[in-house]
């Protein structure tokens, strides 16, 4: 059984209504500064399977009628566009969310919503996360992991809660996502599998004006 994650990440998402939250700097201690010794089985599972599950989702978004949608995107649509050389910086972002391939049939294969708030700060030896903005609101670490990318777990934080679910009590709510440089300025998180919805959550992060 893994160790707690975000065991104080009760204030990292402390939400003021359905869309909007207040996330101020909370210690969140871990085990290890290695994501795999804080990731669950489940988890490791999905980052493993991420590329396949993402062109998957691409070519059911394609197949639906959304292919210059998805060429308009560039890079953040693109499974290796992973450029390396620089970790996420601490700072405000603008955040779009896209989420590629139906879940289950009924639901849309692709959609891209306006941009949200995001923050990544300091929080001990890592990174923090959270989306500030809308009714789907990750929150959690950013961990090292290679040349090209880190490794984000979290939870997800739902309309007007107003606090993170610990990682690793509920599947439905785990998260995981690498967290890429895409371009000058321009990072990507990837979410495989995520449980709702879609069958890949990609996140686009440029720092806020």
């Amino acid at each position: 059984m893994k160790l707690p994650l975000l065991a104080a990440l009760a204030a990292t998402a402390l939400a003021g209504c359905t869309t909007t939250a207040q996330a101020p700097s909370s210690p969140v201690l871990v085990p290890s500064s290695d994501w795999r010794a804080v990731a669950t089985e489940n988890d490791r599972e999905r980052l493993r399977n991420w590329r396949s599950t993402f062109t998957t989702a691409l070519a059911q978004a394609r197949a639906a009628g959304h292919g210059s949608a998805i060429a308009a995107e560039g890079a953040l649509l693109e499974p290796d566009a992973a450029l390396g050389g620089a970790v996420i910086p601490n700072g405000q972002y603008r955040c779009r969310v896209i989420k590629v391939g139906a879940k289950q049939p009924g639901l849309l294969d692709y959609i891209a919503y306006p941009a949200f708030r995001c923050r990544i700060q300091q929080e001990r030896n890592l990174q923090g996360f959270a989306k500030l903005t809308g009714s789907q609101r990750p929150v959690g670490l950013v961990f090292p992991s290679e040349a090209t990318r880190q490794v984000f777990l979290g939870t997800l934080v739902l309309g007007d809660e107003a606090r993170a679910m610990q990682y690793g009590n509920d599947p439905d709510r785990d998260l995981i996502a690498w967290v890429e440089r895409i371009g000058p300025n321009r990072w990507r998180m990837v979410f495989p599998s995520p449980r709702f919805e879609s069958l890949t959550d990609v996140v686009e992060l440029v720092p806020a004006r």
